[in-house]
């Protein structure tokens, strides 16, 4: 039996993993789903010759890793080929993240399970609660144009490619705004710790 579980998620560049950080240095064991899918495509995985299979070579990197970069403008310039990688990362993805949360060793109070993708897939249905870090969509576009060197035609497109942030603020537990300054936000997940550890009874484990 693993310890409860809570998601973290929300749009892209909206900040997840700054939050997670924050989350992680007090004391709480973090997942992240981003990492998992690399593992999952490592050099010499099985999920790596699954996507070789359905994407040709041209996808490796001199040095046998994934391009991450040229697959990612292929599945967001094609619906269909997005929902065939998603195939066959999701499943790989989920078993390995199962079996990183039953490894959180049980004096702690909950995990975080931080991943874009959780209510999209339904996950917070089993979780014990859902943090949703929001921003405005424009700043989120103004964060991948300074983040990844894009155009904002091509930043927009890939807000497009994920629900609405009504969407997952509709399924939130818990709400953190990271469209604010960056002192703001120690405090909001101070707030959100404890509302949590309330939840769960106020045990420490």
């Amino acid at each position: 039996m693993t310890v409860p579980v809570v998601g973290l998620t929300g749009g892209i560049a909206s900040g997840k993993s700054t939050v997670a950080r924050a989350f992680a240095l007090r004391g709480i064991p973090v997942v992240d789903a981003d990492q998992l899918a690399r593992e999952v495509v490592a050099p010499g995985s099985e999920g790596l010759a699954a996507v070789v299979r359905e994407f040709g070579d041209d996808v490796l990197l001199s040095d046998g890793n994934l391009d991450r970069k040229a697959v990612a403008a292929r599945v967001f310039a094609d619906p269909t080929l997005r929902v065939k990688l998603q195939s066959i990362l999701h499943p790989r993805i989920g078993q390995l993240s199962q079996q990183r949360l039953a490894e959180v060793p049980r004096d702690k109070p909950y995990a975080i399970y931080e991943a874009p993708l959780i209510v999209e897939s339904g996950l917070h249905h089993g979780m014990q609660a859902l943090i949703v870090v929001a921003i405005a969509p424009e700043l989120q576009i103004e964060r991948v144009m300074a983040r990844d060197g894009r155009a904002r035609e091509d930043a927009e497109a890939r807000l497009r490619a994920q629900a609405p942030l009504e969407r997952k603020l509709a399924a939130a537990t818990y709400v953190i705004d990271n469209g604010r300054a960056l002192s703001e936000l120690d405090p909001q997940v101070d707030a959100v710790h404890a509302k949590i550890l309330s939840a769960l009874g106020g045990s420490t484990r």
